[in-house]
């Protein structure tokens, strides 16, 4: 047992060796990335893609800081990336695959490169930004308003998220817009702590009003479909509200020009927020109907609403009908559920948009 410690040992320690050797004695020369055809960086190699992205202001999201550990900074290499590296492939599909994705953080440079990325990546920015007021809206809930610094102003589709960079560190975590578009000049967050979570631990301990904050952003493929005419199935849960509510606030803008439910899954009464927000859309507006459902409601709640799982209000609740489109945000469980029921109730899953948290 001993003779095999040592020699897992000596191997680690050649490992880190040739790490640090292949990171300051090994030179690739100058080599040429090539972005979607139309756009060259000239540097010179042995870094990642995800860090001369960075160098170049290409934000591309990647909560772990590049360590391997998010999967968020998926980008399609076309040619000279390489094999996938194992620590890729928990994170790649085969479909994916096949398709040439790969993780930026673990695509090293050598040689010439050619990789698409979305147009949208492009025009995500770097935010300088000022915490303006912060609000408990649950026990473990907290409502952020960021005022933008440079640039002053922000275009992001409703629905679409931002990653905040946690002061003194490399790592940034992601968290949906809740306000609106035509809001350009403040972001609003709704953050939940989470136990043990660096990030929002951080926001809910140590985030003060006037504070300095970076953000990137914004992303995200799930975000209103304002060419669409159907009718909206929106479900949400716990801080699966703040790109939801993102929509809704620009619907309202818009007059609710479409016919909208909103189903939100709570465990108790306590676990709900933004209610009379939603409740005065529903007065303003009758083709909107906002119907939050209690898991576990307490005597105390003299609740007299809907009860049980959101996806079980949803089957009882929502019309029948393929001309429908859904937004869906929150936990795994919730959405795999829901798309179960809404292709139950004939929605095409082309129309099923979500976020996973």
């Amino acid at each position: 047992m001993t003779a095999i410690l040592l020699m897992n040992s000596i191997l680690f320690s050649i490992a880190i060796l040739l790490v640090i050797a292949e990171k300051f004695l090994v030179t690739y020369g100058e080599c040429e990335i090539v972005i979607n055809k139309d756009k060259m960086l000239k540097v010179q190699g042995g870094d990642t893609l995800l860090n001369y992205f960075a160098q170049a202001k290409i934000f591309i999201p990647s909560a772990c800081g590049g360590k391997a550990t998010c999967g968020y900074c998926k980008v399609e290499v076309l040619s000279g990336g390489g094999h996938i590296l194992p620590t890729e492939e928990i994170f790649i599909s085969r479909k994916e695959k096949l398709k040439g994705l790969r993780l930026a953080c673990q695509v090293k440079v050598k040689n010439n490169i050619e990789v698409l990325i979305s147009p949208d990546l492009l025009e995500a920015q770097e935010l300088e930004v000022t915490v303006i007021k912060i609000e408990d809206v649950t026990s473990d809930i907290k409502y952020i308003f960021l005022r933008l610094d440079e640039p002053a102003s922000i275009k992001f589709k409703p629905g679409q998220y931002v990653q905040f960079k946690i002061p003194e560190t490399d790592e940034f975590r992601a968290y949906s817009i809740a306000s609106s578009p035509l809001q350009n000049n403040v972001i609003e967050l709704v953050v939940r702590l989470v136990p043990s979570g660096l990030c929002s631990s951080y926001i809910h301990e140590a985030l003060d009003v006037n504070d300095k904050i970076t953000l990137t952003g914004p992303f995200g493929d799930f975000y209103l479909r304002e060419d669409s005419g159907r009718d909206i199935i929106c479900i949400g849960g716990g801080c699966g509200m703040a790109p939801i509510r993102s929509i809704l606030l620009y619907l309202k803008e818009k007059g609710m020009p479409r016919k909208v439910m909103y189903f939100f899954g709570a465990r108790s009464k306590k676990d709900l927020f933004f209610t009379e927000e939603l409740r005065e859309l529903e007065r303003e507006f009758k083709n909107f109907r906002y119907i939050p459902a209690l898991s576990e409601p307490r005597p105390q709640d003299n609740w007299d609403g809907e009860t049980g799982f959101v996806t079980q209000v949803v089957e009882r609740l929502m019309p029948e009908g393929s001309d429908q489109e859904a937004y869906l945000c929150g936990p795994q469980p919730m959405i795999d559920a829901s798309i179960k029921v809404l292709t139950q109730k004939r929605v095409k899953d082309i129309y099923i948009y979500y976020d996973k948290f």
